[in-house]
């Protein structure tokens, strides 16, 4: 998966949605984290995967905060069921920026409908223990203000994308539970949903026995602090994508990584996989898995519309569209929401430096050029 990542100084956001593009090791680019403001860290995440053969992501970026729009979920029809909560779009984020600057491009009413004004996740990309909590809690008390979800992406684990083009992360996995207390001690008391670690689980095949076992232990960690530091945080683990590994390895390496005690996992980050085949795949995952009944998954959608391309080509290929609108409503078995995690225009470094905002991109994203509509998901 390749993933970029903008570091502003408060919320690793791709801009407006998150930008991960990412793809498993075998066929994908990693991640690249750029830092911005001090105000908030925008991930902007480039992280494709490949179809055949996935690859690791890619998704460094401008780390600031990325707007996650404002709804997306149809309240419920029945009178007698409350309607379902509304995702939270951070009010900073690089298309956001774009589309102001830019009333006059002809682009601009298209992209500021179909996209900008989406929710999408806020990536968190930046190391330092010492200002995360103040970054993360900017985001949830905002999004608390507004009655509103959150999507945060907590993005620092080390040896990020295994050396790719979204290198990073803490140095050693000490740190890294550090910076991930200090994470969770930014989460309040709402509800947040939190995808954790794009593609540390699936792409850990590049990383020696010992340091997988401790990669391992620091996810499963991880999980058992943000719940304690939030029990209605909803932490789900990074399964992959369906064109990655095989249901049953990767509900094993999920397993290792404590994902059974959490609330589920999350697949298609910056990637293309139409939402049939990542249910399908994710409740494959979920039942090889084991846990909780209640165990569910999310589904990036951000790109997905016309599926992968059938050539592979995972950095900004042509042809693809923007999938289904972010909600936490999807009416599907185990399947808990469909997110933007990585969000449409933000380059995977082929039509424009990876993790920015590319206007052509996304205009193309949006008019859905070409291709076949994901009709199934």
């Amino acid at each position: 998966m390749v993933t970029a990542a903008s570091l502003v100084t408060l919320v690793g956001a791709v801009t407006g949605a998150i930008s991960a593009l990412s793809a498993p090791r075998e066929g994908r680019a990693g991640p690249s984290v750029v830092r911005g403001s001090d105000v908030a860290d925008r991930a902007h995440a480039t992280k494709a995967a490949g179809q055949a053969q996935p690859r690791a992501p890619s998704r460094h970026g401008p780390d600031t905060a990325t707007p996650t729009s404002a709804v997306t979920r149809a309240p419920s029809t029945r009178s007698t069921s409350p309607a379902p909560p509304l995702l939270y779009r951070h009010p900073g984020s690089q298309v956001l920026d774009w589309v102001r600057a830019h009333p006059g491009d002809p682009r601009t009413a298209v992209i500021a409908s179909r996209i900008a004004d989406r929710p999408a996740a806020v990536w968190f990309t930046d190391p330092d223990p010492g200002t995360i909590a103040a970054r993360v809690s900017a985001v949830t008390a905002d999004a608390v203000a507004q009655r509103r979800v959150p999507v945060l992406v907590p993005y620092t684990i080390p040896d990020r994308d295994c050396g790719g083009a979204s290198q990073g992360g803490a140095p050693d996995p000490t740190a890294y539970d550090a910076w991930i207390e200090a994470f969770a001690r930014g989460l309040g008391p709402g509800e947040v949903i939190v995808i954790l670690e794009p593609d540390s689980v699936a792409q850990s095949g590049c990383l020696s026995r010992a340091d997988r076992a401790a990669r391992f232990a620091s996810l499963a960690r991880a999980g058992r602090v943000l719940k304690a530091a939030d029990p209605r945080a909803r932490v789900y683990y990074d399964a992959g994508h369906s064109g990655w590994n095989p249901p049953d390895k990767q509900a094993a390496l999920l397993r290792q990584a404590g994902a059974a005690d959490a609330d589920g996992v999350f697949s298609n980050v910056s990637n293309f996989r139409t939402t049939a085949e990542e249910m399908a795949y994710d409740r494959q995952v979920l039942a090889a898995l084991g846990g909780p009944a209640r165990l569910g998954a999310v589904i990036d959608t951000s790109r997905n519309g016309n599926g992968a391309p059938p050539d592979g080509q995972w950095c900004d290929p042509a042809g693809r569209r923007i999938g289904r609108a972010p909600t936490l409503d999807t009416g599907a078995a185990r399947i808990d929401a469909y997110l933007w995690v990585k969000l449409p225009g933000e380059s995977d470094g082929c039509r424009g430096t990876a993790g920015t905002f590319t206007p052509s991109y996304a205009y193309d994203l949006a008019r859905g050029a070409s291709g076949t509509p994901d009709s199934g998901s």
